[in-house]
């Protein structure tokens, strides 16, 4: 009798071991199918890129014949960037016509906050100092603050004048050839620089500058799978290649907006960008937004901020759903992040 019972009572636990080893092995098979589904319908969207890549930065062509054509063509250097210094002989420095005083950024100090304190306006500094992003001044850093308000403008072509000039900007006249010591009438030639007082920059170079210029096409929240400018390319390993916008990786079919308002002129499907739409914009630029799902907008359509002219997918040369986003700025390619808002 007792060996039947310690022989019961064996088989029992041996079963138990069996059914708990069996439990767990379950539960951890579970587990592990549940991540790999998880996964698939899921896939990691922040490896989204692609995009036409050169090992120079390249132009833009009005036709994309040249743009998309040929990604294995190098395209022409951008122009050198302007010289952002100003010369003594066309910012005259007597105490009669415009002075000028030397200040050093502050920590904290903004553009505003200076322009008060000096009695000028923000346009003011920001042209007389040529600065090109307001939200990168660092402190210790020197600025050039006039005696009077206004801006600089350099001469387009010759012949235009002091009158000419101040017509052009609203302005007095007078005071325009008083504080650069010439005639109303005297003719100046190109490329030549002039304080104009009481001018303002036009509204949209100031949102450039002060990085308020394009919403972003995307509402929905993504990942900045790569930059502008040059980077590892992800289709020849071991190139460094140019990379004329940025891609913004998100989930396949979310919406894409105009990042500014302007006219759509451009929609098609290539090899580089797959499915993409190009917008021009005032001021001379335009954006273009590539590797669509499928487009929603017509050449010809005027486009505001809130109308969709796609959806992101993962067409042309790409890696995964994203949208590659371009800002060209009179034909030339420029860092969209220093103008969106």
């Amino acid at each position: 009798m007792n060996k039947l019972v310690k022989s019961i009572t064996m088989s029992f636990k041996s079963n138990s071991v069996q059914v708990v080893c069996l439990s767990v092995l379950g539960f951890c098979a579970g587990v592990f199918l549940t991540c790999l589904l998880i996964t698939a319908r899921r896939p990691d969207f922040r490896h989204g890129v692609g995009g036409l890549e050169t090992t120079a930065e390249p132009e833009y062509e009005e036709n994309l014949s040249s743009l998309l054509a040929d990604v294995e063509n190098d395209i022409a250097l951008a122009d050198a960037a302007e010289d952002s210094a100003l010369t003594e002989a066309v910012l005259p420095e007597s105490d009669s016509i415009i002075t000028y005083q030397t200040y050093r950024v502050k920590a904290g100090d903004m553009i505003g906050f200076i322009a008060d304190a000096f009695d000028v306006t923000q346009d003011t500094i920001i042209s007389v100092n040529n600065i090109k992003q307001s939200r990168l001044i660092q402190p210790g850093q020197y600025l050039k603050i006039p005696s009077m308000p206004g801006i600089i403008y350099t001469v387009k072509k010759n012949g235009e004048t002091a009158a000419t000039i101040a017509e052009k900007y609203k302005v007095n006249a007078e005071k325009t050839a008083f504080a650069n010591n010439i005639s109303l009438d005297s003719e100046l030639k190109a490329g030549t620089s002039l304080f104009v007082p009481e001018a303002e920059l036009d509204w949209a170079t100031r949102q450039e500058i002060n990085g308020d210029l394009f919403k972003k096409p995307l509402h929905a929240r993504y990942w900045l799978s790569s930059n502008y400018g040059w980077r590892n390319s992800p289709f020849n390993a071991g190139a460094r290649t140019f990379h004329g916008g940025i891609d913004m990786a998100v989930s396949q079919g979310t919406p894409i907006y105009a990042a500014l308002d302007g006219t759509v002129t451009a929609v098609g499907y290539n090899a580089t960008y797959g499915n993409y739409v190009i917008i021009t914009h005032h001021s001379g630029y335009k954006t273009l937004y590539g590797h669509m799902k499928s487009t929603a907008c017509r050449k010809g359509n005027f486009v505001y901020t809130n109308t969709v002219i796609g959806y992101v997918g993962s067409t042309g040369m790409s890696t995964g759903p994203h949208l590659h986003f371009t800002v060209y700025k009179n034909g030339k390619t420029i860092n969209p992040m220093a103008v969106l808002n």
